[in-house]
């Protein structure tokens, strides 16, 4: 076995619907922080596989040198990574193929299933739920009273414990069943499923998938009855409409062709129902020759979307660093997977936890939900609506297939 590369190892992942790229080792990473992330990590990025020799039978987005990468959502301090695996397994419209860096010859036999990690204890994170429900009341105080924000999305945290080690493989095979319409992804210990596509680009083509308004399964509520309390909604629906303006109007300097729909449709998941918007564009044939419109840059350009930041967006901004008592990390932030032409898919990062070791021997899961916030949200009920959020992790975590 190649030193280094061990099939058993946890592995970086980006699927969906049995679709995508998973990856073994580690070949190469890179690390950037502050508010220069983005292009620091592009230019890295460009200039590592510059000095590769490649040898790409395939030619396919995905194919020959690929980044597994998770961007933190704030600019301060802003830490985040890019690897490159020593193995890459792919599959994508019947083709599947193997990439490996180095004379790395796996062996890529079923590994056996992880095992569970004993029972799950969850306690306050850095910032609960009740000190969660005070800024939110007081954000809409703050827009009821003619704040200069039309929305801002607050969000909370959560930890979970276990007596033994809690492995990768794990969560993800528990998530990637129950949310298979979901991106599920792992890169450098986020973990999670994301049902949000911040951008898709593969040629001169880019896709976008926004979501922002939210209803959630309760007793005496059909779906029907929630599809249409959703759709009917006048908060949901603003909500949605400042997430896809804002993505819109970002991305527009970068293409020549734009479809954003005017009427969004509904997304059923096992947790939760979103309205949804897929956008589509076709990129300037100049800016994406000259290496202006690689997914890491148009990323940039959309970061942080009114999904996830809210609008204004330096308004917003400003509101969640005054009233949100943690740093998110890499929550909320891009993640996915990036080739070397540019190509590639950015996630967000959401329905996710932070895995890391217990000094017990066990492991420490910290657990992510947010809400978008207007002026006439109800605390109680995004208190609600985040609670719905942190399910699918939770139950990954406790074994629910």
């Amino acid at each position: 076995m190649p030193e280094g590369f061990d099939p058993e190892a946890d592995p970086v992942c980006w699927l969906r619907n049995g679709s995508g790229l998973v990856g073994w080792g580690e070949a190469a990473r890179i690390e950037t922080g502050g508010a220069d992330r983005f292009l620091e990590a592009d230019e890295r990025w460009r200039r590592l596989v510059a000095n590769m020799e490649v040898d790409d039978e395939v030619g396919l987005p995905g194919t020959g040198p690929v980044a597994f990468t998770s961007i933190a959502f704030s600019d301060h301090p802003g830490s985040s990574t890019l690897m490159v695996p020593k193995v890459i397994v792919g599959q994508r419209g019947g083709v599947r193929w193997i990439t490996t860096v180095g004379d790395c010859r796996p062996d890529l036999r079923p590994a056996p299933s992880p095992s569970a990690p004993g029972e799950v204890r969850y306690e306050d994170g850095d910032f609960p739920a009740t000190r969660y429900r005070r800024a939110v009341a007081e954000a809409v105080r703050r827009m009821r009273d003619g704040a200069e924000v039309d929305k801002v999305v607050l969000a909370h945290d959560l930890l979970a414990t276990t007596p033994e080690p809690l492995r990768t493989r794990y969560l993800l095979d528990n998530l990637s069943l129950r949310y298979p319409d979901c991106w599920t992804f792992a890169v450098d210990g986020l973990v999670g499923a994301t049902p949000e596509l911040l951008l898709r680009r593969a040629g001169d083509e880019v896709n976008s998938r926004v979501l922002a308004g939210t209803a959630w399964p309760r007793p005496g509520s059909t779906q029907r009855q929630l599809v249409t309390e959703l759709v009917d909604s006048a908060k949901n629906r603003g909500e949605h409409t400042h997430a896809v303006r804002s993505l819109a109007r970002e991305l527009e300097p970068f293409c020549k062709e734009l479809e954003v729909p005017t009427t969004p449709e509904v997304l059923r998941l096992r947790n939760v129902l979103h309205l949804a918007s897929d956008v589509a564009g076709r990129l300037d044939p100049t800016l994406a020759e000259n290496g202006q419109a690689g997914l890491l840059r148009l990323s940039r350009a959309v970061h942080p979307t009114a999904a996830v930041g809210g609008s204004p967006t330096a308004r917003a901004i400003e509101l969640i660093d005054e009233l949100e008592e943690m740093d998110r990390g890499r929550y909320s932030g891009p993640v996915g997977w990036q080739d070397a032409d540019g190509n590639g898919e950015f996630g967000i990062a959401l329905r996710c936890a932070r895995l890391g070791e217990d000094d017990g021997g066990g492991s420490r899961a910290r657990l992510f939900a947010g809400c978008g916030v207007v002026a006439d949200s109800d605390p109680d009920t995004e208190v609600a609506e985040a609670a719905a959020k942190l399910l699918p992790v939770r139950e990954a975590l406790e074994g629910m297939r």
